[in-house]
């Protein structure tokens, strides 16, 4: 039995998240469903991020083991064509040493959230981004992104529903952009160790707040500091977060 290494990007506004549930279709019953049919075995895939419902993932990694003859390079494009699913597509596949875990063996990863700042929508960005319709400060957006640079406990910006044992995270890099592929577009992107519930979402919330004043740039070492969730700002919808990069070390 061998293990295998496969990368997927989605479309997360259809699912459920990543991980299986009883309540709605989700990414991870997709992946499921098709390698076991490809197969013919019945897989389990573990994954390297239990993203939430309506996110979603440019470069997504997973493994799964399998006595599968077929040779990993053509398992992505007889997985595209047999899951019916347009909006997850494999990308590439590999066999790995059996002590990779998608999940354990990730050194970190990096996340992408859009913002629409328009009074306007734009019905090709509008799936993809959070529409903000008053004029953000990017200035103040891109000062405020400092501050989460570092190791911080990040309890304040996790959402209730979490279950991790500790709340301390290593934020390696966080930047905003203007312009980022529309002169309409902000962008945020962010680069950790691993994260909190919700926290992507929360500190782009922040993030927002400060751009339109209410949230001074130089109080978020204080409010970081201070572990209460109701000092943040609000937390951005799903819609316009996307799972980046995971990162490996071999």
């Amino acid at each position: 039995m061998s293990n295998f290494k496969m990368q997927i990007m989605y479309d997360g506004g259809a699912y459920h998240g990543w991980q299986r549930q009883n309540n709605g279709i989700t990414v991870q019953e997709v992946v499921e469903n098709t390698l076991s049919r490809l197969t013919g075995e019945e897989i389990s895939v573990t994954g390297c991020s239990r993203t939430d419902a309506g996110v979603h993932a440019l470069s997504y990694t997973l493994n799964f083991f399998s006595n599968t003859q077929i040779p990993p390079n053509n398992i992505p494009l007889a997985f595209n064509n047999l899951s019916g699913h347009k909006d997850i597509i494999a990308l590439d596949c590999k066999k790995v040493s059996d002590d990779f875990s998608a999940r354990f063996s990730c050194q970190g990863k990096t996340y992408l959230y859009k913002i629409w700042n328009s009074k306007i929508e734009n019905p090709f960005t509008s799936k993809y981004s959070w529409f903000v319709p008053y004029r953000l400060n990017v200035d103040l957006m891109k000062e405020g992104a400092k501050h989460f640079v570092g190791t911080h406990d990040f309890a304040g910006f996790m959402a209730q529903g979490g279950s991790q044992k500790t709340t301390v995270r290593t934020v390696k890099r966080c930047e905003i952009f203007d312009k980022y592929e529309w002169d309409e577009q902000i962008a945020l992107e962010i680069e950790a160790d691993a994260y909190l519930y919700n926290m992507v979402r929360i500190i782009t919330g922040t993030l927002v707040e400060c751009g339109m004043g209410k949230i001074a740039p130089e109080d978020l070492p204080e409010i970081i500091a201070k572990c209460d969730r109701t000092l943040g700002g609000m937390t951005a919808p799903p819609e316009g977060l996307f799972l980046k990069e995971v990162n490996y070390k071999f």
